[in-house]
């Protein structure tokens, strides 16, 4: 009996509204949490499309062109074979240095292979020193 009175209040565009009640609902409750979770993302969203385009916009970094490299080398051999005497060891070390820092770079760009970074200081370093001028300068580079 009560379910002929419930069919009997029932029309047919009865159905509809509870639902749609039910959608507009769930719209008002998900939307300001929506809107509130894309304020947040939209400024990290926008810092990685500017990073990605800044990184497309900055070219590689390259090494310096060959002839600087061995322009370098002259200059720095130069400077350690004309140390007079009393130059501070530190001087003397730190163009040491330079110069094997720069022999390493030279042997990256015309691929000789070195092992200069990683042989202590002393009679097979400078031994080293010596077979990479020399294949340098089989591989073409006008070092002294």
């Amino acid at each position: 009996m009560l379910i002929r009175r419930a069919r009997a209040l029932e029309s047919p565009g009865m159905a509809d509204i509870p639902m749609a009640n039910v959608l507009l609902f769930a719209v008002a409750v998900i939307a300001p949490t929506l809107l509130f979770w894309i304020m947040l993302r939209v400024p990290r969203l926008v810092d990685g499309v500017g990073a990605r385009i800044r990184r497309r916009r900055t070219p590689a970094a390259t090494a310096p062109p060959i002839e600087r490299l061995a322009a370098d080398l002259r200059r720095v051999h130069r400077s350690l074979a004309d140390c007079p005497p009393g130059t501070p060891a530190v001087r003397r070390e730190a163009a040491r240095q330079a110069y094997d820092a720069l022999l390493c770079q030279a042997c990256t760009a015309v691929d000789v292979a070195n092992r200069l970074d990683v042989l202590p200081e002393g009679i097979e370093r400078e031994m080293e020193r010596l077979r990479v001028e020399e294949s340098l300068r089989r591989a073409g580079l006008a070092i002294p």
